[in-house]
């Protein structure tokens, strides 16, 4: 009876466009102070590196910590009750943030959205990977990854308005409390399906979760774990570290008003990240199945194109042709997510895959949250008085060198994916 009920057509569809919503909010809330970073810093005086102290460390400390023991949680207990509870804690903290009075406070309740956020994503991929099978999970991850560009343009947008005719306190706060519904339609439109239904020949139930030791020793074992885990980590230093600083920079360098920059930098996420993320899963699916090393090839490739796309925008002659090429760098920037996060979820048994997925997140945010945002922001402080207000400009051209690294570590990681493949 499960079985057919795995099998069926199941409400596969409208599970993936509510965790899609939730997805969009998620990134709404922690992208969003990205563009806000502009009247923040004018307001609280705060230096660069204060600015991405608080946009990535106090988020991704909580983040990256406590995404592993809550998706622990996750392949043992209700998916659907702990991502809508997750739901609600970031919106309500993203709404606290337009209260703040210092960096501190601000500090705080970031943390605060970084606790919320722990226990959305690994619970919703394996939940995803439970109404969907194998041949279509890289297009159906990459339709939930839509939230990442779609939502981050969203908060770019929205951010960049609300606070150009209001003020950034009252951004954070309408955006904080309009995820506050999707919490709800989480928990009452989304039912728990049977984990690994599709991943065993009679469609049954997979075996029970193990302990988080025999997690991590089956993770350790696993070549390939590592290497997609540390590309991803060195592509999200770059990732996460210019959605928070290119707003700063098209204000800075191009002379862009806040509304402006809104914009254009939000339809730059938007188009160029959509596109890419889809065409990503789409490719990973095709050419995935027959040949499991695509999934690591196709963002190798993508990111070593990246950089020097990228490069090419920092130093536009106008601002259509900037527009152009930061479009296209967007597009191969977030094609590795369809794929890369199928392939997370294929070289592990289904009962281990929440456990997997968040520890894979730990090693890509911790590091390209925590350590992008710092990074560039303390290298543009750093080179001020050698580069004045475009110092963020060949921050960031020397920080283009981690999508190489990235795209070099995807190589080796597309040579033992076959061997590490799961095949029940």
């Amino acid at each position: 009876m499960a079985g057919s009920s795995a099998r069926g057509a199941g409400p596969g569809g409208r599970v993936l466009l509510i965790l899609l919503l939730a997805y969009i909010f998620n990134f709404i809330d922690r992208q969003i102070i990205g563009v806000l970073a502009v009247p923040i810093k004018a307001e609280l005086a705060l230096s660069d590196t204060e600015l991405s102290l608080m946009g990535g460390i106090a988020f991704a400390l909580f983040y990256s910590g406590l995404a592993i023991p809550i998706a622990w949680l996750a392949d043992r207990k209700s998916r659907v009750n702990i991502i809508a509870v997750s739901v609600a804690l970031w919106s309500g903290f993203t709404a606290l943030c337009g209260v703040a009075q210092n960096f501190w406070h601000l500090f705080l309740a970031r943390m605060g959205v970084g606790i919320g956020e722990a226990g959305g994503v690994a619970p919703s991929y394996a939940l995803i990977s439970d109404f969907y099978p194998k041949e279509k999970r890289g297009r159906a991850l990459a339709f939930f990854s839509l939230g990442i560009p779609i939502g981050s343009a969203l908060g770019v947008f929205f951010g960049g308005w609300i606070a150009q005719n209001l003020d950034w306190r009252s951004a954070f706060i309408i955006v904080g409390l309009a995820g506050l519904p999707a919490a709800l339609l989480v928990k009452l439109g989304i039912p728990e399906p049977v984990r690994g239904g599709f991943d065993s020949a009679d469609g049954a139930a997979s075996e029970p979760a193990p302990p988080f030791l025999a997690v991590a020793a089956t993770l350790g074992r696993t070549p390939s774990f590592w290497l997609l885990s540390f590309g991803a980590a060195s592509g999200s230093i770059l990732g996460y570290g210019l959605i928070f600083w290119l707003p700063s920079f098209f204000s800075r360098s191009f002379g862009l008003e806040l509304a402006e920059v809104g914009w254009f930098y939000g339809t730059i996420v938007l188009i160029g990240g959509v596109a890419g993320t889809w065409l990503g899963g789409w490719f990973g699916d095709r050419a995935g199945p027959a040949n499991p090393a695509a999934y690591a090839l196709i963002p190798a490739i993508c990111f070593l194109i990246a950089a020097p796309v990228f490069a090419a925008g920092l130093f536009a002659p106008s601002l259509a042709v900037g527009w152009v090429l930061f479009a296209i760098g967007q597009m191969l920037a977030l094609a590795w997510l369809g794929p890369v996060i199928a392939a997370v979820q294929h070289i592990v048994p289904p009962n281990m895959r929440a456990t997997a997925s968040a520890s894979f997140l730990f090693i890509n945010n911790l590091i390209g949250i925590g350590f992008g945002i710092f990074f560039l922001g303390f290298m543009s402080d750093t080179m001020s008085a050698a580069y004045g207000a475009d110092s963020l400009r060949w921050s960031i051209l020397y920080g283009l060198g981690f999508y190489l690294l990235s795209g070099l570590i995807y190589l080796a990681a597309s040579r033992r994916l076959a061997r590490d493949w799961y095949r029940g």
